[in-house]
C-alpha cells in the first residue's frame, strides 16, 4: 500500500482494520503514516516523504520522489506481493500501479483522480493503470464504467466516522476553550508547501477578524511538527497575542467546536461540512502551477462541499481573491448571518446521508473479491 498524506492514512488505516477483521494473516507494508503504523502496517518509507502539493513544488522534490518510486517497484516486483493498493497521491501512485498491473499484480486504486474536475484524457491513464477502482463519491462511477474501468462506489469513511450531531459543547470543553466566545477554527492545510502560502494569510486574516469582532476565539489544529512551526513562525510575524488555541492534531474537535471555519481547499472542507460548520474555503499557491492548473481545470468550484452540492454553497476565495481583508469580511458575514449558516447546514446534513454507507466494509469486500479473483 502507498499513502502520501494525512487524508489517505485515514482511508487506509480503517481499510485495514476491516481487512485484518475477515483475514487475520494478511501483511501489509509500503508507504504509509501513524493511524496506518497503528492498524501493524510496516512503514517502510514515511508518508511525510510524497506530501508536495502543486507543479512546482513536485518538480522541485521530482528527483527524489521519482528514485523512491523506483525502489519500491523494484522491490514489489521481486517480492510480488497478492495486491497492490494505492490510496490517493495519484500522481506518485498511477505510474506504480501501471507498471505492478503489466507485471501481472492486481493493482487497486482507492480514491479517484479528480477526472470530474480536470480534462478527461487522464482517463485512458487510469484505464491502463489499475485493476480496480474505489471511488468516494456517487458521481464518480458512471465515468469510470463508461472508460470501461472496474469501479466500486465505497462512500467516504469520514461520513461514517462523524456523527450526524457532533457535540459542539462537549469538544469545547475538550479543547478547555474560553465560555462565551465565539469560535472560529482556521485550517490551513496539511502540507509543508501549503502552509508556505497560506499560513501568514491565515494568521492576517484572523487579525483582522479580532479588530472587527473582539469575542472571537481562534482554535487551530496542525498535522505535523514541521506545519505546526510553519504555523508559529506566521504567528510570530504577525499574531499580536491573538487570541488562540493551538492544537497537534485534533482537527475533528476544533471543527466540532467551531461556529464557522476557515479552510483551505481539500479534505478538510469535507470533515468541515459533515461536522456541519459553517465554512469559507480559501487556497494559494505557485503562481506558476495555478496558471497551469487553471487551463485545465473545467469545473467551477474547488471545494468539495460545492462539488458535492451542485451550487455555490460555500464562498470560495483563491489565489489573487484570497486577501486578509476579503476573507474576514466572508467570514464575519457567516457568523452574522444565521440563515447563511442554516442554508449551508441544511445542505451539509444531505451530503452526509449521501456519503454514509459503510465505507470500510464496502471497501473491504471489494478488495477481496480482486484478491480472490487474483488467486483464482
Amino acid at each position: 500500500m502507498v499513502a502520501g498524506e494525512a487524508s489517505g492514512d485515514l482511508l487506509a488505516a480503517h481499510l485495514i482494520a476491516a481487512l485484518r477483521a475477515r483475514r487475520s494473516g494478511l501483511r501489509f507494508y509500503g508507504i504509509g503514516g501513524p493511524r496506518m503504523a497503528a492498524q501493524g502496517f510496516e512503514v517502510l518509507v514515511p508518508m511525510e516523504r510524497l506530501g508536495v502539493r502543486g507543479y512546482v513544488e513536485v518538480l522541485r522534490h521530482y528527483p527524489g520522489i521519482a528514485a523512491m518510486r523506483r525502489r519500491l517497484a523494484r522491490r514489489l516486483l521481486a517480492e510480488r506481493p497478492a495486491l497492490f493498493i494505492g490510496i490517493d497521491s495519484s500522481d506518485f501512485n498511477l505510474a506504480l500501479e501501471r507498471r505492478l498491473k503489466d507485471a501481472g499484480i492486481p493493482a487497486i486504486h482507492y480514491v479517484s483522480p479528480s477526472v470530474w474536475a480536470w480534462r478527461g484524457w487522464r482517463l485512458r491513464r487510469i484505464a491502463r493503470s489499475v485493476t480496480h477502482l474505489l471511488a468516494l463519491f456517487p458521481f464518480e462511477p458512471p465515468l469510470y464504467e463508461r472508460a470501461g474501468v472496474p469501479v466500486t462506489y465505497v462512500g467516504h469513511p469520514l461520513a461514517d466516522l462523524i456523527p450526524f450531531e457532533p457535540d459542539r459543547a462537549g469538544a469545547r470543553a475538550t479543547l478547555r476553550l474560553p465560555p462565551g466566545r465565539r469560535v472560529v477554527a482556521l485550517l490551513p492545510g496539511s502540507r509543508r508547501s501549503e502552509l508556505r502560502y497560506m499560513a501568514d494569510l491565515f494568521v492576517l486574516t484572523a487579525r483582522r477578524l479580532r479588530q472587527e469582532a473582539p469575542d472571537l476565539h481562534f482554535v487551530v489544529p496542525t498535522v505535523t511538527r514541521a506545519t505546526r512551526a510553519l504555523f508559529e513562525q506566521a504567528l510570530r510575524r504577525h499574531g499580536d497575542a491573538l487570541p488562540l488555541t493551538l492544537l497537534f492534531g485534533h482537527s475533528h474537535e476544533a471543527l466540532a467546536a467551531a461556529d464557522v471555519a476557515l479552510v483551505a481547499s481539500g479534505t478538510a472542507t469535507l470533515e468541515a461540512a459533515l461536522f456541519k460548520t459553517p465554512l469559507v474555503i480559501t487556497y494559494r499557491q505557485s503562481p506558476i502551477t495555478w496558471a497551469l492548473m487553471r487551463r485545465m481545470l473545467y469545473l467551477p468550484y474547488i471545494g468539495l462541499p460545492n462539488i458535492l452540492a451542485g451550487e455555490p454553497l460555500v464562498p470560495e476565495f483563491v489565489q489573487a481573491q484570497a486577501t486578509p481583508g476579503a476573507l474576514a469580511e466572508a467570514v464575519l458575514a457567516l457568523l452574522e448571518d444565521p440563515a447563511a449558516r442554516q442554508r449551508q447546514v441544511q445542505k451539509f446534513a444531505e451530503i452526509h446521508r449521501v456519503l454514509r454507507q459503510n465505507t470500510a466494509q464496502k471497501a473491504a469486500d471489494a478488495v477481496l473479491g480482486v484478491l480472490e479473483a487474483g488467486r483464482a
